[in-house]
């Protein structure tokens, strides 16, 4: 048979075995009972068939089409790349989330102008720009971590080749192939995963962050995170912790020490082995000399140079503000999810300022180191809150929070807050409509079994109540107590802010039940915001580690007091710190303000305000045990804090009061307590109070002893502004005997029992 017959035969079986596939796919066309895809197949093919008669000769040659095709999938393939590179590129991070990075595992609180107050968790303590860390540091981690940084796009494959030789010649791992860039993506964005994907992940993303971020941004952030022992992460912490040095204070051979941890932070610590670390510190200065950054000479005399390390602990593993920092941790779990607290990784952007909270300290430190001993109270606590934002800017809950006691006195402790409570029943008697010229007689007498005292025995006669306000008259702010009611106080009160129960009872105008120092000064708060209550809080904002904000404060202030009575307390407030018990409170511009002292003097109290900033103190024992001091100490640490706080803020004036005060119309109605029975004891001196010359304050009573830092006696008090004419006297019982003074009962926190009523009316606490 010849080769043309040949041909001929395989031409012949072509066109055959072609035949056969078309009639296989026609009968599955028509068994799919497809025939309008059929017809439109016979279409296309036809189309193609003439697009084939069409082409030139050259593209007929099945060769050339077979390499047309070859390049046609080459060029899918390459455009398919870049397609699936391109998505796996908008997957990858957002490099934006480099700079408000922080690690999981973490919680920051920072005060008001960003400054760092506490840290706990694997955090960067010291973060410094790159223009703060020295050049031969800088240059060390490179020439140990990353000799080609500034030529490398992310990903050093010349570094690559090279690690791979010194590996397989050494037979161990020596050497690593990964860029600074690629360390700080697996650090930031990835894990320490040994798989292909997250080595493809970093290189993407390495190359990715040089395309967006500058190569010095890198550094910085690289240098500030980077772990390198012993709870060091970033360059700043490990000078501190390994040399107690900031890094300016580095020499070349520490420099070098430092740059040579990233490999095995644990392995070549100094603190663990300073051979080792010398070892280390040596092949660093090799390097920095093969880059050029150093003479062998001064590698030399690095070498030479004895390690000397002087370790200290992390900066900022103690709070600044103790008593602040874990009152505001307290908060968190009211505002973020418990999955988000432990994932960690969260910022806290507090309210403190660090000026006021610096003055607070010293105050609360000298009041106990200068009168604590004297007067007989060991701790003390204090909170400055701005009224108009309700913002906590300062806060000490006790003496000290690491040695002596984490208990924060501050928002924790319940105390019976004495005279200060005497400014809320004014209050709603002004919002009543009362005048503060409304004059009552000062006198000894009983109300259904409960009679109140004043603290010096001493009964004045007829006194309006402005003035009974300024010399902290107990009998009076019973007596107004009476006439306004005890609901609408009630209301008043937890209207301002006070949150802890009160009873209906005629001791809680002396302060009988119990509040802390925290919701007393926000209520104060609402005074000095011209009756405007706002919740008090010290969280501004909460962001993530991505910098995600997970939330921010948006706390609305609320009109709780129609503003003339605000204004009128506030004038008769400052009364008190201008010519009555809170003198020593005393400062450069206008101050309202209140003292108070519960029980024998167990509490020593002062709450006053400027329209700025409103802050109390509170002065005492844990044990519930009297002192020996008035509260005229806690107005003079207030003083001291204000002196120092209020350096440099404008003064402000707090608003006039309206010109007709004694027919003004009221905003609230008063509820007025119908006793069972009163009775007059006279205007002397209590006999069974002159028989004791213990000193302390008359039993079962909450008085107000006069300031001891007074420079004068507190004026005699103006006539009313419209004298009514005085009563009848009435037939008045004999006092019962003189009885000896009982034995002090032992301290108690509980709010004391009253005596037994003279009606089946349910007995109050004893009063101030």
């Amino acid at each position: 048979m010849t080769d043309g017959q040949n041909d001929q035969n395989r031409q012949i079986a072509r066109r055959d075995r072609r035949a056969r596939k078309n009639r296989r796919f026609t009968r599955l066309l028509n068994n799919l009972r497809l025939p309008g895809w059929q017809a439109r197949f016979d279409k296309a093919g036809g189309k193609l068939n003439e697009f084939e008669q069409k082409l030139p000769p050259p593209l007929k040659n099945p060769i050339v089409r077979r390499r047309l095709l070859w390049l046609g999938i080459l060029v899918g393939g390459f455009g398919v790349f870049k397609i699936a590179t391109w998505q796996i590129d908008r997957s990858l991070p957002n490099p934006a989330d480099l700079a408000v990075f922080s690690r999981p595992g973490t919680l920051t609180i920072k005060a008001s102008d960003g400054t760092v107050l506490h840290q706990l968790g694997p955090a960067t303590r010291e973060k410094l720009t790159i223009s703060q860390i020295p050049k031969p540091l800088i240059n060390a981690f490179i020439a140990s971590e990353d000799r080609r940084f500034y030529e490398h796009t992310g990903v050093d494959y010349q570094a690559i080749v090279r690690a791979i030789g010194r590996n397989l010649t050494s037979g161990s791992l020596v050497e690593g192939g990964s860029t600074i860039t690629q360390q700080l993506a697996r650090v930031v964005f990835l894990n320490q995963d040994r798989s292909i994907g997250r080595k493809v992940k970093e290189a993407l993303l390495a190359q990715k962050l040089e395309r967006e971020v500058d190569k010095q941004q890198l550094l910085e952030r690289y240098l500030n995170l980077v772990y390198l022992g012993s709870n060091a992460y970033g360059v700043g912490d490990a000078a501190w912790i390994y040399f107690s040095k900031s890094v300016n204070q580095l020499t070349l051979s520490e420099s070098a020490t430092i740059a040579g941890l990233p490999p095995a932070p644990s392995l070549y610590s100094p603190i663990v082995s300073l051979e080792k670390a010398r070892e280390r510190r040596n092949v660093v200065l090799d390097k920095m000399v093969e880059a050029g950054y150093i003479t062998p000479a001064e590698a030399e005399t690095a070498k030479a140079e004895d390690l000397k390390i002087k370790p200290s602990s992390p900066k900022k593993i103690e709070s600044d503000s103790p008593y602040f920092t874990y009152y505001v941790q307290q908060q968190l779990p009211k505002y973020i999810s418990k999955a988000a607290l432990e994932a960690g990784g969260i910022t806290v952007e507090t309210t403190l300022s660090p000026k006021f909270q610096k003055a607070a300290d010293k105050a609360i430190k000298d009041a106990i180191e200068v009168e604590g001993s004297a007067e007989n109270f060991k701790q003390a606590a204090m909170v400055a809150i701005d009224p108009r934002s309700g913002e906590v800017r300062a806060m000490v809950g006790g003496y000290d929070f690491y040695k002596e006691s984490q208990f924060n006195r501050a928002t924790q402790a319940q105390r019976q807050p004495g005279s200060t409570f005497k400014s809320f029943v004014y209050t709603t008697a002004i919002a009543a409509g009362f005048s503060p010229y409304r004059s009552y007689l000062d006198e000894r007498f009983v109300v259904d079994g409960y009679q109140p005292k004043n603290y010096s025995n001493k009964y004045k006669g007829w006194m309006n109540i402005r003035n009974a306000l300024t010399a902290s008259v107990n009998v009076i702010a019973v007596k107004t107590l009476i006439d306004v009611g005890f609901n609408p106080v009630i209301k008043t009160a937890e209207s301002m802010g006070i949150h802890s129960k009160l009873n209906p009872t005629y001791s809680m105008a002396l302060g009988a039940y119990e509040v802390n120092l925290l919701e007393l000064v926000s209520s104060y708060g609402t005074l000095a915001a011209q009756g405007k209550a706002i919740e008090p809080h010290g969280i501004r904002r909460i962001i993530n580690s991505k910098g995600k904000v997970l939330y921010q404060a948006d706390v609305k202030s609320k009109q709780v007091l129609d503003a003339e009575t605000a204004a009128i307390m506030t004038w008769m407030l400052r009364n008190v710190v201008s010519d009555g018990t809170g003198r020593p409170a005393q400062i450069d511009r206008p101050v309202a303000g209140k003292t108070g002292t519960s029980e024998k003097a167990r509490d020593l109290w002062f709450i006053g305000y400027i329209p700025q900033l409103v802050a109390g103190v509170w002065l005492g024992n844990d044990d519930n045990s009297p002192t020996w001091g008035s509260s005229g100490t806690a107005a003079y640490a207030w003083h001291q804090f204000m002196k120092a706080s209020v350096e440099g803020m404008p003064i402000q004036k707090f608003p006039e009061i309206p010109a007709n005060l004694d027919d003004r119309k009221g905003s609230l109605k008063a509820e007025p307590v119908k006793p069972n029975r009163t009775r007059s004891l006279g205007g002397s001196a209590d006999p069974d109070e002159s028989q004791s010359q213990s000193g302390d304050a008359p039993e079962s009573s909450y008085s107000e002893p006069r300031s001891e830092r007074s420079y004068e006696s507190v004026p005699a008090d103006p006539p009313p502004a419209e004298t009514a004419p005085e009563p009848a006297p009435r037939q008045e019982e004999p006092p019962p005997e003189s009885a000896a003074p009982l034995p002090e009962p032992p301290p108690r926190r509980e709010a004391p029992l009253d005596p037994a009523p003279a009606s089946s009316d349910p007995l109050p606490p004893p009063g101030n």
